[in-house]
C-alpha cells in the first residue's frame, strides 16, 4: 500500500531589500527641475541680471516718456478715441520735430534678444571650462536634464525680466496719461508680452546651441553678439541686395512690386522681421495687412480699403504665420543643441 503524496507549503517570496527598491528608482524623475532651480538662483543674483533690466528697461522707457504727450494730445483733440492706451507700446514719438525715435517694441526688437543671448553663451561650456560639467553629469541625474534645466532657467529669468519690466512701463503710462485701457487692449498687450518671450526665447535657443558647439565662452559670445548685430541692423541692407539681384527693377511699376515682394519673402527669414511685423499687428488694430500686393490691381484694393478696427481674432490670424515662424525657429535652435549635446562626449 503505497503512502499518500506529500504537499509541499508554497515557498516563501523573498523579501525585497531596501537597498534593491532604491536601486529601481535611483535617478529622479524631476532632475531638470533641480538643476534649474540652482540656475535660476544663480542668474537672478548675477551682476548679467541686473545690468540687462537695468537695459531693458531704459530702452523700453525712453520712447515711452515721449510718446505720451503725443498720446495725450491726440486723446484731448479726439473724442471717442479707441484703443489709445495701447499706442504707447508701437507709436513712434518725434523728439523736438526732427528725431523719430522707434516705438517701445522696436526698441525691444533691437535689445531683448541680448537678454536670450546673454544667459545662455556659457551655459555648457562654462562648465566645461570650470571643469564641472564631468562632475555634474556623475550626479544620479539623466543626462538631458542639465540640458533641459539651464534652458528652462534661462526661460524664468527672461520672463521675470520682461513681466517686471513690461508692468513697470505699463504702470507707469497709466499713470502718466490718466485712461484705464479697455480689456481688449489688456488681452492685447499679454498676447504681446508672450510674443516677445517667444521672441527672447529664439536667441536663447541659438545661444545654447553656440554654447553647446564651441568650447570657448568668448568665442560663442563674439559669435552670438555678431550674429545679432549683423542680422538686426545690417539685415535689410542684405535682404535689399540679395532683392536687387533676384528680381532687378528696370523702371516698371510691375518690377517694382516684384522686387518688394521678393525683398519681404526675404526680409521673413529675419526674426526681428517677424516680430515687427507681428507686435504691429498685435498692438495696433487699425493694421489690416502685413505685406505689400504684388500685383497693381491688389495695390488699388488696398488702397481703397476703409481704414477699420480689427477685432483681437482677426489681429491674430493676421500674425499667426509669424508667430509659428518664431516658434519653429526655436524649436529648431533647441532641438539641434539637445542632439549635439547628447552625442557629445564629456571626460573628466
Amino acid at each position: 500500500m503505497s503512502a499518500p503524496p506529500v504537499t509541499l507549503p508554497p515557498a516563501a517570496s523573498p523579501v525585497e531589500s531596501p537597498r534593491t527598491r532604491s536601486d529601481e528608482r535611483s535617478v529622479p524623475g524631476a532632475g531638470w527641475m533641480v538643476v534649474g532651480a540652482k540656475e535660476f538662483g544663480d542668474h537672478l543674483l548675477s551682476a548679467r541680471f541686473v545690468v540687462l533690466a537695468v537695459v531693458l528697461g531704459l530702452a523700453a522707457a525712453t520712447p515711452l516718456y515721449f510718446a505720451t504727450g503725443s498720446i495725450r494730445d491726440i486723446a484731448s483733440t479726439v473724442t471717442d478715441a479707441r484703443a489709445v492706451f495701447i499706442a504707447l507700446f508701437w507709436l513712434a514719438p518725434d523728439v523736438g520735430n526732427q528725431v523719430t525715435l522707434p516705438s517701445v517694441s522696436g526698441f525691444l526688437a533691437y535689445v531683448a534678444p541680448l537678454l536670450g543671448l546673454a544667459f545662455a553663451f556659457d551655459a555648457i561650456n562654462g562648465e566645461r571650462a570650470d571643469g564641472t560639467l564631468p562632475r555634474l553629469l556623475s550626479q544620479p541625474i539623466h543626462r538631458d536634464d542639465v540640458i533641459n534645466g539651464k534652458f528652462v532657467a534661462g526661460l524664468a529669468v527672461i520672463g521675470v525680466v520682461l513681466v517686471s519690466v513690461l508692468g513697470a512701463i505699463a504702470a507707469f503710462g497709466l499713470i502718466r496719461l490718466g485712461i484705464v485701457p479697455a480689456a481688449s487692449e489688456v488681452l492685447r498687450i499679454v498676447l504681446w508680452v508672450l510674443l516677445t518671450f517667444v521672441y527672447v526665447s529664439l536667441w536663447l535657443a541659438f545661444g545654447m546651441l553656440l554654447s553647446v558647439v564651441i568650447r570657448r565662452a568668448a568665442t560663442s559670445a563674439l559669435i552670438g553678439f555678431g550674429t545679432w548685430l549683423l542680422l538686426t541692423f545690417f539685415g535689410g541692407l542684405i535682404v535689399s541686395l540679395a532683392g536687387g539681384i533676384l528680381a532687378p527693377v528696370a523702371g516698371t511699376a510691375e518690377e517694382q512690386l516684384q522686387n518688394i515682394g521678393i525683398q519681404e519673402t526675404l526680409r521673413r527669414f529675419l526674426p526681428d522681421t517677424l516680430y515687427r511685423e507681428a507686435s504691429l499687428t498685435l498692438l495696433n488694430p487699425q493694421v489690416s495687412t502685413v505685406s505689400t500686393p504684388a500685383t497693381l490691381s491688389g495695390y488699388e484694393q488696398a488702397q481703397q480699403r476703409i481704414p477699420s478696427l480689427l477685432s483681437l481674432d482677426q489681429s491674430f490670424i493676421l500674425v499667426w504665420p509669424q508667430v509659428v515662424g518664431l516658434v519653429a525657429m526655436t524649436v529648431a535652435c533647441f532641438a539641434l543643441a539637445y542632439v549635439m549635446f547628447m552625442r557629445q562626449e564629456v571626460r573628466a
